[in-house]
């Protein structure tokens, strides 16, 4: 059990991004008390797996692909959307598993990703000021009194659509989707459709002959490898940020006697919400959890170490990803100094790049976006600092969607300034379509490839 520590104790720290202005407090507390007893989302056995299979990551025989919605939505809570996002992130693994020559760990942000931290707690139009939107777990997107009120209902509702997307994730990877034959044909038809399909075309069909191959074999034995021995095919992650939920889904394991969130197998830790004495990082020091930070470029080493200090004490293999997130003009002066840091303090922590959140800014129409150059300039950054500090590349953090969004600009097909406006949906922020994330693999696919080379030389 953690020292001096219990599921409410961060409520005695400061906190920010967390909303104070409900109008009903009694009810917000009937409300997370029915949370306290509702059965839990995730078990502790699983998400000791996740962290097992993070260690491994840690070692650098493994690789973390860790993304899915900015925000999820109830309105867009549909059955092909979370299918398309499950296949999206299987697609992606399955190029990254053999150009890595290492096993794959998923990693979704979705089954809890609703609240989400914003810099103005207000929003003003046309004359007009109300509270900002922070996600439909805490108040409606709708531009009005009413919907930006934050109603403690929304924290039920969140946890009731969580249960319902994990049902259909485990009936997906149970039903056909995993078949890993299957779901390569349909990333040939990427590389068919793609103007540079001709250039992972290679790579493509040496995959799918090596998956015939294990097929013709019965190769069941290698796919349970591939899909990271676990038999959660796709683990779950969020934002930490809501912690009154969090709270009310922290329970004590019957089996080890530890604390564990029953949110989400990960959780991470926000770039707005690191204070060392701040209530996030007091709650998730308590939990028995993998847990995520992000570092962007303020983030100092000795800061850094500190927070390992307090998130990691016991130095355990997957416990601590590091997520990056610094835009592609900082990257290569902000990550050196911490990767340099990590390897000389020498505890074990996986690290991570999240190339979306440094790299938004708003085209000239007005629509927040992503660059998908910045975006692959800030991975490809991210994988030769990794080299040159003897630091393993442990893995990518995306915000994208299985849906044919267009959001973030460029890519094979180059979105426009002017197709933004065609099918931008996000509740939040600009996030990766099918086809920009799945390029985005192939590209990182290569420069693994590059990064193999010498290893394979040496042996």
């Amino acid at each position: 059990m953690t020292r001096n520590w219990t599921p409410h104790s961060w409520r005695e720290k400061p906190v920010k991004y967390v909303p104070t202005d409900y109008p009903d407090p009694r009810e917000l507390a009937r409300v997370e008390g029915e949370l306290s007893h509702l059965p839990p989302l995730v078990f502790a056995s699983e998400t000791r797996r996740l962290t097992a299979a993070l260690g491994q990551v840690s070692q650098g025989k493994s690789f973390l692909l860790q993304g899915g919605d900015c925000a999820e939505s109830f309105k867009e809570f549909t059955t092909n959307n979370i299918r398309d996002t499950f296949r999206l992130i299987l697609q992606m693994a399955v190029v990254l598993t053999f150009a890595g020559g290492r096993p794959v760990v998923k990693v979704g942000r979705i089954a809890g990703q609703f609240a989400k931290p914003r810099t103005s707690p207000v929003e003003t139009i046309d004359g007009v000021t109300l509270p900002a939107y922070r996600g439909d777990i805490i108040n409606g997107m709708e531009f009005d009194a009413a919907s930006r009120m934050p109603d403690p209902k929304r924290l039920l509702k969140a946890y009731h659509q969580s249960s319902a997307t994990l049902n259909l994730l485990r009936a997906f990877s149970q039903a056909g989707y995993a078949d890993l034959c299957n779901l390569h044909r349909w990333t040939l038809d990427f590389v068919a459709g793609s103007p540079q399909g001709d250039r992972y075309r290679e790579l493509a069909d040496r995959i799918f002959e090596s998956l015939c191959f294990m097929s013709a074999l019965g190769g069941h034995h290698h796919h349970e490898q591939l899909q990271a021995q676990s038999p959660v095919d796709l683990f779950t992650s969020h934002e930490a940020l809501l912690l009154n939920f969090e709270e009310a889904m922290t329970r004590v394991d019957s089996a080890s006697g530890e604390w564990y969130d029953t949110s989400a197998h990960m959780l991470w830790i926000g770039e707005r919400t690191r204070q060392l004495d701040g209530g996030h990082v007091e709650f998730m020091r308590g939990i028995q959890n993998p847990i995520g930070l992000k570092c962007g470029p303020t983030m100092e080493p000795d800061e850094l170490l500190r927070l390992i200090d307090v998130l990691n004490p016991k130095a355990i293999p997957g416990r601590l990803t590091l997520i990056g997130r610094f835009g592609s003009d900082k990257a290569a002066e902000c990550l050196p100094k911490l990767m340099a840091a990590t390897r000389r303090d020498g505890r074990p922590v996986v690290w991570s790049i999240d190339p979306m959140h440094g790299n938004t800014l708003k085209a000239s129409n007005g629509y927040k976006t992503r660059p998908f150059d910045r975006i692959l300039s800030e991975v490809k950054t991210f994988l030769q600092v990794a080299a040159a500090e003897g630091v393993h590349p442990g893995g990518l953090h995306l915000e994208m969607t299985g849906q044919n969004v267009t959001e973030c600009l460029g890519g094979a097909r180059a979105v426009t300034e002017d197709d933004l406006s065609s099918r931008y949906h996000t509740h939040c922020d600009p996030r990766l379509n099918a086809e920009q994330a799945l390029q985005l693999a192939f590209m990182v696919a290569e420069k693994l490839q590059s990064l193999r080379a010498p290893e394979a030389r040496a042996a």
